[in-house]
């Protein structure tokens, strides 16, 4: 299907009456006069008087227990750039339906006209009372790390900037296996990442929480590589500052093991492929148009393991392989906090997955007789339905044994079938 095709498929999808792709649905009956009396006057007074006396019961009478604000300024929207918060609407509803439809997380999405992130974070946390956790969207980068920062010590939710972290947990698994897969150890891999924009400097960050050395981080933004004699650099991008003796992509590309690209397609070139490392590693997640063409890539280096953002080819690393599952397991033990450890667990228990067995009903969904662990296969595909037990699970229990969790689950059996139900 070619571009204009799909736009014009999706303007009309959009305009559909009713308009967009979100509505409100009630939970309770409201047939009755009965019915009335309980959801509104006077019944309603009773659950309100409960909270008001302890504001934990909220999580008992509504729906915030299951509520998430999906909430952007339009900053930094796909790869559209600061189109604004109205132009951001579209894109904030589509991830509120991927919450409901993969882990039957209700949300609502917030598009706000504030760019300074003080203002952005008195907004949001006025907007606490009203959410079990935040999702910030499309923030862009510096202040996108500020604004999650300052806004997560500030309120007692799960706050998390899905563009960093997400595209960090799914990229990090990924690239787990196919270290595995060509027997190299991430403590040794030389790793070069082009694109120093959030979720580049939360891929850095996470796999050096995995085990990479700093030193053998090398990241490159539009300017070259980010080398500690560059005045001017920001604390994040300070952080990854290299003193090795190369300043572009091409020199910095020499011997690496694993290229990651988060910047913008068509960067990467076969020279540039085949001055790598054997074996090498190559994720290019720019969308629509990868750092270099999939075809390309694996016509260039037979033995490379590639990966792109893409759905029309093997190893697709997407978001919503994460944050859905990380969300539900934070909301169900009503985390205060999503923090380093439920980020890792997170990354094992999607790295662990694509060991298994695929089920038939994946093998359907793609059209395919058979699929398993290996260079085509290094991340489960997004219609997977073990992962919302998978995730969700090991996610929740590192929230328990970090600390963060208010309400601790019991029976671990139970709590999976009720996961399982939610896809029902």
């Amino acid at each position: 299907m070619n571009t204009q095709t799909i736009n014009e498929a999706a303007l009309a999808y959009h305009q559909q009456l009713p308009a967009g792709k979100l509505g409100i649905y009630a939970t309770k009956p409201v047939q009755t006069q009965y019915d009335l009396s309980l959801a509104y006057s006077p019944g309603v007074a009773a659950p309100c008087l409960e909270i008001a006396a302890d504001k934990s019961k909220i999580y008992d009478y509504t729906s915030k227990g299951n509520l998430i604000g999906v909430i952007s300024n339009g900053t930094a929207v796909l790869g559209l750039g600061n189109i604004g918060p109205e132009a951001s609407k579209p894109v904030m509803e589509g991830k509120a339906i991927l919450l409901k439809k993969f882990v039957g997380i209700d949300a609502f999405d917030i598009e706000i006209d504030a760019t300074d992130p003080d203002d952005v974070v008195h907004i949001v946390k006025a907007l606490e009372p009203t959410f079990g956790g935040i999702n910030l969207e499309d923030f862009k980068a510096p202040e996108c790390f500020a604004i999650e920062q300052k806004l997560q010590a500030n309120v007692s939710i799960p706050v998390m900037h899905d563009d960093q972290h997400g595209t960090a947990m799914v990229s990090s698994a990924a690239l787990q296996n196919a270290l595995r897969l060509v027997g190299k150890k991430i403590e040794d891999a030389y790793i070069v990442i082009i694109g120093a924009g959030a979720s580049a400097i939360a891929s850095g960050k996470l796999l050096q929480a995995l085990g990479a050395k700093l030193d053998n981080i090398v990241m490159c933004d539009s300017k070259g590589v980010i080398r500690k004699d560059r005045d001017g650099l920001s604390s994040e991008k300070n952080h990854f500052a290299t003193d090795r003796k190369v300043t572009t992509l091409q020199e910095a590309i020499k011997g690496a093991d694993v290229f990651i690209g988060l910047s913008k397609g068509n960067v990467l070139q076969p020279q540039d492929l085949l001055q790598m490392a054997d074996n090498p590693i190559v994720f290019a997640l720019a969308n629509p148009t990868p750092e270099i063409d999939y075809e390309l890539a694996v016509s260039t280096r037979k033995d490379i393991i590639m990966a792109t953002g893409r759905s029309d080819y093997p190893n697709q690393i997407n978001n919503v392989l994460c944050f859905p599952y990380i969300y539900r397991g934070a909301l169900d033990v009503q985390a205060t906090a999503i923090n380093e450890a439920m980020k890792l667990a997170a990354v094992q228990a999607l790295a662990s997955l694509a060991q298994e067995p695929v089920p038939a009903a994946v093998l359907k969904a793609y059209n395919m007789q058979a699929l398993s662990f290996g260079r085509s296969y290094i991340v489960p595909k997004p219609v997977d339905n073990r992962l919302i037990v998978h995730i969700s699970s090991a996610v929740a229990k590192a929230a328990i044994d970090s600390g963060v969790a208010t309400k601790p689950i019991q029976d671990w059996d139970a709590y999976a079938e009720q996961l399982k139900n939610r896809l029902a």
